[in-house]
């Protein structure tokens, strides 16, 4: 079974930086970050593709309590 590519990145605010961004962008897939509060011209966010990130973690964490 041949993978796909990923068409979004989820990932937190920790992940803002312009250069992540534009190596994402080159490759194809669409960045879906929050902007840091301190970024001068805060660039626009997917909330609802973002809420996904959170189920996704959410999970993980169910995963490793029951583990």
């Amino acid at each position: 079974m041949p993978f796909r590519k990923p068409r979004l990145f989820l990932a937190d605010k920790g992940y803002d930086g312009d250069a992540v961004r534009q190596s994402l962008l080159l490759a194809g897939i669409s960045p879906v970050i929050p902007p840091k509060s301190n970024r001068r011209e805060p660039i626009p966010c997917d909330f609802r593709a973002y809420k996904d990130r959170n189920r996704i973690e959410r999970m993980f964490n169910k995963v490793k309590q029951f583990r």
